[in-house]
């Protein structure tokens, strides 16, 4: 993810993991600086929310903040908070099949996907710099702003680098599944309601919601210029990392749940540094990851979601230091928390992820066989305010609402048959999507977010997928 122009000490007696390094001694002049280029390169994704929402309009300004920093080697570039400008780049139509889907549910939106292209950001000194990257799509997550840190290392963002290891230092020691991705959600049961009336109204406007995830991908390196380092800073970079050592990686390939297969390759970047206990750096950031995938069950019918869990079992820094051979020796680094693409999951002990769905999707067929039921009332007796029978008005509108949305509310005028069949339509559409369609898959899309622990305990025998 980042360019180094300067060759490396990597110093260690015994590995944990398999490392792959090397270069010069550093320790030989201790006494000297080491020259570090900081760069973000090129394809490296930048995480931003947007500050406002956006409506999905051709040329709509987009204005965004950086949800977390970004880091190079080992101290941040751009800091959380930085400010992102842009547009609405371009408007997708949506594949027929899920617009003949929205029409069967009676709406009749011309569903689109808006692509946001961000040009310019604006640091918190108030310097305004070009940005380029590839135009984006909204992610299924919404950003939540973290709690103000309290403690001893709290406030400590703009100091100097020693000062990023040690809250670095201090996160890593503290957290196991929490802290790292936070910030990442899934819409919650208000913001479900609302989604669901609007998906009632035959048309509806289009937008992005304030919050919405973006991955701003570069088409264009940043330059940071060149720092110098005292040599005996770096003399820890490929030592062990401490117990249970927290650190967050982002990938660099989609894998999911649906075609991968046991011993699949997965990779990953570290995306920030890792420090030990007495504020060294260990692993700087740019790091790659390696490993397998060692479970793989795809996603059945009845909401039964998928399954998938892998395991890192080599770090490589060949991409920041020249490389020669080391000793090695095996371990693990195991999953711990991640986002996904669609919907949400849960990570077990063993690093095994596992998609999930909110239990509130169980309102709809509820809902829904009420209102069938309603529509079944022939107490055609019923007198209205003028006198005349009712007829079941307001149970048959309810039944054509459910059925195809506001346009059947028309359904409590005509033919008592009428309304009953879209009642029990929309019980039968609502138990389907809810309970008898197939569940959601694990996907990780190409630089999504996962927190990994290292020494994570020895996986089980590989199993075949099922």
């Amino acid at each position: 993810m980042f360019s180094r122009r300067t060759p490396l000490a990597i110093i260690s007696s015994t590995l944990t993991i398999c490392l792959i390094a090397g270069g010069q001694d550093i320790t030989r002049s201790a006494q000297g600086q080491v020259p570090i280029h900081l760069q973000v390169d090129a394809g490296a994704p930048v995480h931003v929310y947007l500050a406002e929402r956006v409506p999905y309009r051709l040329g709509a300004p987009v204005r965004a903040k950086l949800a977390e920093p970004v880091w190079s080697f080992d101290r941040i570039v751009l800091p959380a908070g930085t400010s992102f400008q842009g547009a609405v780049a371009a408007l997708i139509p949506a594949a027929k099949m899920t617009r003949a889907m929205a029409i069967m549910r009676g709406d009749f939106t011309p569903l689109k996907r808006a692509q946001v292209e961000f040009t310019t950001m604006t640091l918190p000194d108030g310097r305004t710099l070009a940005f380029s990257a590839e135009p984006s799509f909204g992610l299924n997550s919404i950003y939540v702003e973290p709690r103000p840190k309290k403690g001893r290392y709290a406030g400590k963002l703009n100091g100097k680098w020693t000062g990023f290891a040690a809250r670095q230092a201090q996160m890593q020691a503290n957290a196991r599944t929490h802290g790292l991705l936070e910030f990442v959600r899934a819409p919650n049961k208000r913001e479900w309601v609302e989604d669901f009336m609007w998906s009632k109204l035959p048309y509806h406007p289009q937008r992005y919601r304030a919050g919405t995830r973006f991955d701003a991908v570069l088409e264009k390196p940043l330059e940071f210029g060149e720092v110098s380092i005292a040599a005996e800073k770096l003399a820890a970079i490929g030592t062990p990392p401490p117990p249970d050592a927290a650190a967050q990686v982002r990938f660099l390939s989609t894998v999911t749940s649906a075609d991968a297969h046991v011993g699949d390759p997965v990779a990953g970047v570290l995306s920030q540094p890792l420090f030990s206990a007495k504020h060294e750096l260990v692993l700087p950031q740019g790091t790659h990851l390696n490993g397998k995938v060692t479970q793989a069950r795809a996603a059945r019918m009845f909401h039964r979601g998928g399954q998938l869990r892998f395991a890192f079992d080599q770090l490589d820094v060949s991409e920041i230091a020249s490389t020669k051979p080391a000793h090695v020796e095996r371990t693990q680094a195991q999953l711990t928390a991640a986002e996904q693409a669609n919907g949400a999951l849960t990570v077990d002990s063993e690093g095994t992820a596992k998609a999930t769905e909110s239990k509130a999707r169980f309102l709809r067929p509820v809902i829904a066989g009420l209102i069938a039921a309603k529509t079944l009332d022939n107490d055609a007796g019923k007198q209205t305010a003028t006198g005349g029978g009712s007829g079941n008005t307001g149970g048959l509108a309810l039944g054509g609402f459910s059925g195809i949305g506001l346009f059947g509310i028309a359904a409590g005028y005509a033919p008592r048959a009428v309304g009953q069949t879209l009642g029990f339509y929309g019980l039968g559409w609502s138990v389907f999507q809810t309970v008898i369609s197939r569940g959601n898959e694990v996907k990780f899309e190409k630089n999504a977010v996962m927190a990994i622990r290292f020494g994570g305990v020895p996986d089980r025998p590989l199993s075949a997928r099922r």
